[in-house]
């Protein structure tokens, strides 16, 4: 098994924090009406996609009826179904569409994963979870040593902010940064900033296609860009 795989491995045996446990598990046996024949994952969702990717994607946490039932990030509910057609127009994925973990989605140059790995009340991961899960995305920029994070929602960003030890710096749709190495990575990258793309922001109109496009579009010119 590769450093990845271990990692994985380890975020799927996860236990580490109660309150988690008990709602993704509950969450996992009650299941909702539409998914009452299908099989839960019902446990920490690990990071997924191209093992040498120079793009690194963090989101929040997963979804109760998504990735807590797909297993696998971004699956199965409206955020996904908005981010891999996305993805798909820009040339990082071999597919527009994740219904589950064997439905033969491929990234091609880019890793996704997320702050929290656990389904949470409310879609609200606590500080103390978050602090608790970091470590788990502390070894992920270890092993991948990205070129380029793009942050889908302030709490990512701030994640990563943290993680990276970067200070004074604003989330805004679009905003990038040339961070300097760190512990964890050892040559500057650029950090991109996106919405969310949960209903909140793509029902209303706060984030588009044509505005995420852009976002993809951006990461793609720096993961290819020359030192």
């Amino acid at each position: 098994m590769n450093s990845l795989d271990t990692l994985n491995e380890e975020i799927i045996q996860c236990r580490k924090c109660p309150r988690l446990v008990a709602w993704r598990e509950e969450v996992a046996r009650v299941k909702r009406k539409a998914y009452q024949n299908a099989e839960y994952w019902g446990k920490p969702v690990p990071g997924f996609g191209d093992p040498q990717a120079r793009i690194l994607v963090v989101g929040l946490a997963p979804g109760a009826h998504g990735s807590n039932r797909t297993g696998r990030q971004f699956t199965g509910d409206a955020s996904g179904n908005f981010l891999f057609p996305a993805l798909y127009r820009a040339g990082f994925a071999n597919q527009p569409e994740a219904e589950s973990r064997i439905d033969g989605m491929i990234l091609r140059g880019m890793y996704i994963t997320a702050s929290g790995r656990c389904a949470p009340p409310d879609n609200k991961p606590s500080p103390v979870e978050l602090n608790t899960c970091q470590p788990y995305l502390e070894r992920e920029l270890q092993i991948l040593q990205p070129k380029v994070i793009v942050c889908l929602g302030k709490i990512a960003f701030d994640r990563i902010l943290k993680i990276l030890g970067a200070r004074g710096l604003k989330f805004a749709h679009g905003a990038t940064y040339l961070i300097q190495p760190s512990a964890f990575i050892l040559h500057p990258l650029h950090l991109i900033c996106s919405y969310h793309p949960s209903q909140q922001n793509t029902l209303t109109g706060k984030l588009t296609p044509q505005m995420f496009d852009e976002i993809w579009k951006k990461a793609g010119e720096f993961a290819n860009k020359e030192d």
